[in-house]
This record gives structure tokens, C-alpha cells and sequence, in this order.
């Protein structure tokens, strides 16, 4: 069979494919990057036009993870997503606790799970990619009083509350930097490939 077999030839062929093909205008010209490595990320260049990156996000994250603050994960696909193994990534998803709380409290794992950030919320990088319950416990904390975060990083998917907690974020995002994308999609992969950009860069 013909076909590429050049591993740099491929991705050097790929992200000439993304440029052309997606449409990042209304973006910040600083999340250029971000936004290439998530379509690479899902093969969708007609995500572009439902990405919402704040025009704070990329220096505040970039100025987060170069200071070393933690990088808060909801789920242990993002941490395995992001390629920067020296990057201190927490995931509190299989802690015994966030299941005692989560039967207790009559909610679910990963919104027990961001419970347990707390002490940890302030100056951190939230990557959100997998549970739109997740990313409302966040933002309750928030409300009520907690610590914020550097940025969030917000790619909940699924039909139940995805599309909502995606909305009521980018409809308030309590001053907080944030890069999301509105709908039902989402998913690890996407929310890894933000951290990678932020790493890497555009190659």
C-alpha cells in the first residue's frame, strides 16, 4: 500500500492540513498553537469555530507552569495525555475519599474528586476532560469562596451537562483565564493537548 511513512513528514503534513482547513480568526493570535494541537488532537477542524480561549489564558497558564504550580487533572486519561512527565500533575479521581464523599454527599466520583483540590486550588492549572460534574464542583468552590486557579482548562464531554457547565463558565469565568470548547465535545485528548501546546509550542 502507498502511503506516508515518514513520522516527521506526517506531522509536519498534518498541521499544514489544520491550517489550512480550520479557521482560528476569532481566536487570540497567541492561542494559535493551543488551538492547532487541539484539532490534531480530534481531527476536526470544525471545532475551531466553538473554541473559546480568553485572551489572558496562554500567558497566565504558560506563567503557572514555568513557576512550577501544580497541574490539577480530573481524570487519570489527562494525566497520561500530557506528554511533560516533569510537570507536577495530581489526579485525585481514585482517591479512597472521593468515593466515601461522593456516597455520602449523593454525587459523583469526579465532582467528590475536585472536593479534595481545595488546598491546592490557588495558582493552579484545572484541566477538565472528561466529567461536566467536575467542572461544576469547581465552579462551586469558586463561589463560595475557594482559592482561584492560574487558568482552567475546560473540555468536559458528554450529553449530560457538557455543553452547560462549558456554558456557564465561558458566560462568567469569575476573572479566571480559561480555554474551553462550547458543545457537547470534548474529551481527554483535547484537554491534554492544551497542556502539550502550552509545553511545546507551534512546530
Amino acid at each position: 500500500m502507498d502511503y506516508l511513512r515518514d513520522p516527521d513528514a506526517i506531522y509536519r503534513r498534518s498541521f499544514e492540513i489544520i491550517r489550512s482547513e480550520a479557521d482560528f480568526s476569532s481566536l487570540p493570535a497567541d492561542a494559535e498553537p493551543i488551538a492547532t494541537r487541539i484539532v490534531h488532537a480530534c481531527g476536526m477542524p470544525e471545532v475551531a469555530t466553538d473554541l473559546r480561549i480568553s485572551p489572558d489564558f496562554v500567558k497566565a497558564a504558560q506563567t503557572a507552569l514555568a513557576a512550577g504550580k501544580l497541574v490539577l487533572v480530573d481524570a487519570e486519561m489527562v494525566r497520561h495525555g500530557i506528554i511533560e512527565k516533569n510537570l507536577n500533575v495530581i489526579c485525585t479521581l481514585n482517591d479512597p475519599k472521593a468515593r466515601e464523599i461522593g456516597i455520602a454527599s449523593g454525587t459523583t466520583r469526579s465532582a467528590a474528586a475536585v472536593g479534595l483540590w481545595r488546598e491546592h486550588l490557588g495558582g493552579s492549572i484545572i484541566v477538565i476532560g472528561n466529567a461536566p460534574t467536575a467542572l461544576f464542583a469547581l465552579i462551586e468552590m469558586i463561589d463560595a469562596g475557594a482559592p482561584k486557579p492560574a487558568a482552567v482548562v475546560a473540555f468536559p464531554v458528554g450529553f449530560v451537562g457538557a455543553a452547560e457547565s462549558k456554558d456557564e463558565l465561558h458566560g462568567n469565568p469569575r476573572g479566571i483565564p480559561y480555554a474551553t470548547l462550547l458543545g457537547r465535545r470534548g474529551g481527554s485528548a483535547m484537554a491534554a493537548s492544551v497542556i502539550n501546546a502550552l509545553m511545546r509550542g507551534s512546530q
